[in-house]
């Protein structure tokens, strides 16, 4: 009985988040303030539940639930929100968090309706240590500012060909420059890349002392390098000027999408990344 309410109560947090986005939309093309507002409270509404959930869940398992793919969404999805609420209160005309929260909504829709996997985590208790819990939030907190990045090479290349073409609109005014989209792109890249490394290395260290038979060859592994090499080029191709602007955006989007292949086909491809 209680799953089930439990059930309800996650469906009707999705439909008030979609709710919101329809408010959002509504203000990206008629600039219409209430929408906004409206957008905004709701968003903050579903924050505040999905954050009940968590704690729930914590004082429920006394652990962090990332230990499962969809458990790791959920996670993500809460980070999103919590930046686009930030975004927004920090530039209250931003369509960041609108994106932001196009992405969580897609990814809240995944984990509520995702097949249920058998109870608890995928990780047997002897193998679980707080190197692997702090691996895997390192892990997505990279995802979350590669989201952020990919979001910010969006407005770039949106506000781009407004410009290009000359289109002049109410929304543009609400736009960000193509030099603030472009700070928050690289901001972004630079604040992912760290993570992700320490996340590889805890990751790897963690496999070495709890597994047996493992290899560095692993899917997930050799996808995660691929991917802090891909965005390490791609500031530097762009520092050293072989990557213009547009094109270092659009390389972003690209590089977003690899991530997300990593997140969901790597971790079933893997040997041993059965849990995310």
């Amino acid at each position: 009985m209680v799953e089930m309410t439990m059930a309800r109560l996650q469906e009707a947090m999705l439909v008030l988040y979609a709710v919101s986005l329809v408010f959002y939309f509504i203000d990206f093309l008629k600039k219409e303030p209430h929408a906004q507002r409206a957008a905004f409270w709701l968003t903050a509404a579903v924050f505040f539940m999905q954050t009940g959930f968590l704690l729930r869940t914590i004082i429920l398992t006394r652990q962090l639930p990332v230990l499962s793919l969809t458990d790791g969404v959920y996670f993500f999805t809460w980070i999103l929100i919590a930046l686009s609420l930030g975004i927004q209160l920090r530039y209250s005309s931003s369509y960041a968090g609108f994106f932001l929260n196009v992405i969580g909504f897609s990814f809240m829709t995944f984990h509520i309706f995702a097949p249920a996997g058998p109870a608890g985590s995928g990780v047997g208790e002897p193998l679980i240590s707080e190197l692997l819990f702090i691996h895997i939030t390192f892990a997505i907190l990279s995802y979350a500012a590669f989201a952020m990045a990919f979001v910010f090479a969006i407005l770039y290349l949106l506000v781009y060909n407004l410009l290009k073409k000359k289109k002049w609109s109410a929304q543009f005014s609400r736009l960000p420059s193509l030099q603030h989209a472009l700070t928050g792109t690289k901001s972004a890249i630079y604040t992912g890349i760290p993570m992700l490394l320490v996340s590889l290395i805890l990751g790897i260290q963690w496999a070495y002392t709890a597994l047996d038979d493992w290899t560095i060859f692993d899917f997930k592994i050799v996808g995660s390098f691929l991917l802090l090499i891909v965005y390490s080029s791609l500031l530097m191709l762009n520092r050293r000027g072989k990557l213009q602007a547009a094109d270092f955006a659009w390389a972003n989007v690209i590089a977003f999408v690899l991530i997300i292949i990593n997140f969901f086909l790597g971790s079933r491809l893997s040997q041993f990344h059965f849990w995310l």
